[in-house]
């Protein structure tokens, strides 16, 4: 592997990691020194839920809650960020507040939502759905690969499969709306399909240097 590749390899999980690393500090304190921060949940279409918005992914119900995030998280971002590393940011900030957003406006009201599966399922709806749109090779084979390790992800958004269970499913859908839409937003920056321009070989068959040689008419005198 190229020195160029390496760096771009590692830098495409050292972001995913320390946000990883972040959630997990939080979670840490919150254990240890009982500050609460659950309490700063998203809470849908009241004011004091607007803060849930920035503070909802950084916070979990345990530490069990947690760890099923994290694997996913960290493998989805390490792809955003190889893959699509001049607009990964800008993505995941957009998944971020998106997300966000819509479940505030959206989401049932009464109930905190927490966790980071909003932007778990905008990750892999973005990767999913641009690796279609593209229609780039090596973009369909990580289409493939995310249907098949996360394929699942998509009952999550059937609250009857999960009754009387905590589950955020607007989160789950609003993640994967919200994908999608950045996906169709986006589809002409970042990677592209390779195109083949055939125009030099032409201009090399039109240029005259593989015409018959001209027969003269009117030889030398001898």
């Amino acid at each position: 592997m190229a020195d160029k590749e390496k760096i771009r390899f590692f830098r495409s999980l050292f972001y995913p990691a320390l946000f990883v690393v972040l959630l997990w500090l939080i979670k840490g304190a919150d254990i240890i020194f009982e500050l609460g921060l659950n309490n700063y949940g998203l809470y849908p279409l009241e004011v004091k839920g607007l803060i849930g918005i920035l503070t909802s992914p950084l916070l979990h119900a345990n530490l069990a809650h947690l760890f099923a995030n994290s694997i996913p998280l960290f493998i989805l971002s390490a792809f955003l960020f190889y893959f699509y590393r001049d607009i990964a940011w800008m993505i995941l900030g957009l998944l971020y507040l998106i997300t966000g957003i819509w479940v505030w406006v959206f989401a049932r009201e009464g109930a905190a939502h927490i966790g980071a599966s909003g932007v778990i399922y905008g990750l892999a709806s973005f990767l999913f759905f641009s690796g279609i749109i593209r229609k780039e090779t090596g973009l369909m084979v990580i289409t493939l690969l995310v249907a098949f390790l996360y394929g699942g992800l998509i009952w999550g958004i059937f609250p009857q499969l999960f009754p009387n269970q905590p589950i955020s499913w607007e989160s789950h859908l609003m993640g994967l709306l919200a994908g999608l839409v950045l996906a169709i937003y986006y589809r002409k920056q970042g990677p592209q399909r390779k195109s083949w321009d055939w125009g030099d070989e032409q201009d090399e068959e039109d240029d005259g240097s593989w015409a018959d040689p001209q027969i003269d008419d009117h030889p030398a005198e001898q």
